[in-house]
């Protein structure tokens, strides 16, 4: 009995939590499901709105780099020497290259893990993303190809051969993005801030680039670097006799870019090479971009060894690289004599 003299029904009492219980349910049940909604959509990617986003943050980036060289205003300084001796060298056109590219990636995709050549504290929230998808990406990519955001890692090249940048060897200069998804480069951006081109792939949709029809192998012309080539000259003669045409040329962009067709629209000439080889140490923003152009051709770039490069994690490629396009690549890497980068 209650001290008012009424007596309160068990099954009542049950009945009002039941009830109580159903209203807070009902209130709080819609919020629940459009937060889990809201967590599993940030937390996928549409690849083809990434690679759109890639051109657009390589073209921004290209257009800086190009402004402060026009200007003359590099401010060049050297971060440190790499393990050869040689300077690496940092500018304006880096900094105000990578930040264009890096706010505009990371504040369109804030999930994705974006590592870039260059650091930099500061952040422009206002960087958005236009909504415009190149008519060729339209034309030749499907939309909705979602995949986990954190499967994927960005690598961005602000700013490709930077000495041969400050020394206005133009031509070599490329502004990079590249996406891989669980390790494998799946899009790759290089743009060319001087003429104006940008080369893009997709693995298994489709590029705006080509291989050429015919390439060499038994004596190959060899496209290596002028500014961190180490022991690369011997390693090649060693590999495909002393006869064997040797291209030196800055920017990993540019190399890659040196085996495949270029428009003919192109104002500035490149070099043709049949294979890019480099036997020292190299970051994985520098070559990830071109990787997946290739693979998205048909080619291969890999280590000296021909293994795989795992394009997640650190950002140090230590085996150096072999790549090739239109031509048997395990055959190549062959011809290759016994070479360990971190002895030399």
């Amino acid at each position: 009995m209650s001290p008012m003299g009424i007596r309160l029904s068990p099954l009542g009492l049950g009945l009002f939590c039941l009830l109580g219980v159903g209203v807070i349910y009902h209130l709080y049940a819609g919020v629940i499901s459009n937060h889990i909604a809201a967590f599993r959509q940030r937390r996928t990617v549409d690849l083809r709105d990434l690679l759109a986003v890639s051109v657009e943050a390589a073209l921004l980036g290209g257009t800086e780099v190009k402004k402060v060289r026009d200007e003359n205003s590099l401010n060049e300084k050297s971060k440190g020497k790499t393990k050869e001796g040689a300077n690496e060298l940092l500018t304006t056109g880096d900094l105000q290259s990578h930040r264009k590219m890096f706010n505009l990636i990371s504040n369109t995709f804030p999930e994705v893990t974006v590592n870039s050549e260059e650091h930099d504290n500061t952040l422009d929230k206002a960087a958005a993303w236009s909504q415009k998808i190149p008519a060729d990406i339209l034309e030749k990519v499907e939309g909705g190809r979602d995949v986990p955001a954190e499967s994927v890692t960005v690598w961005i090249d602000p700013l490709d051969a930077t000495q041969e940048y400050t020394e206005n060897l133009v031509k070599f200069v490329t502004t990079m993005v590249c996406v891989a998804v669980d390790g494998k480069p799946v899009i790759g951006v290089i743009h060319v801030p001087f003429t104006g081109f940008t080369a893009w792939a997709f693995v298994g949709q489709g590029s705006n680039m080509r291989a050429r029809s015919s390439y060499s192998v038994s004596t190959p012309k060899a496209i290596v670097s002028r500014s961190h080539s180490g022991k690369v000259k011997s390693f090649v003669q060693d590999a495909f006799g002393n006869s064997t045409t040797i291209i030196e040329a800055g920017g990993a962009g540019y190399k890659v870019l040196s085996l495949l067709e270029m428009p003919s629209s192109e104002t500035i000439p490149m070099d043709q090479a049949d294979v890019y080889i480099h036997v020292t140490f190299i970051k994985k923003w520098d070559i990830c971009a071109g990787a997946a152009l290739l693979s998205a051709l048909g080619g291969h770039m890999t280590t000296l060894k021909g293994e795989d490069i795992d394009y997640s994690g650190t950002a140090l490629n230590k085996g150096g690289l072999v790549a090739s396009v239109g031509v048997d690549h395990k055959a190549l890497v062959k011809k290759l004599p016994e070479w360990d980068p971190e002895k030399h």
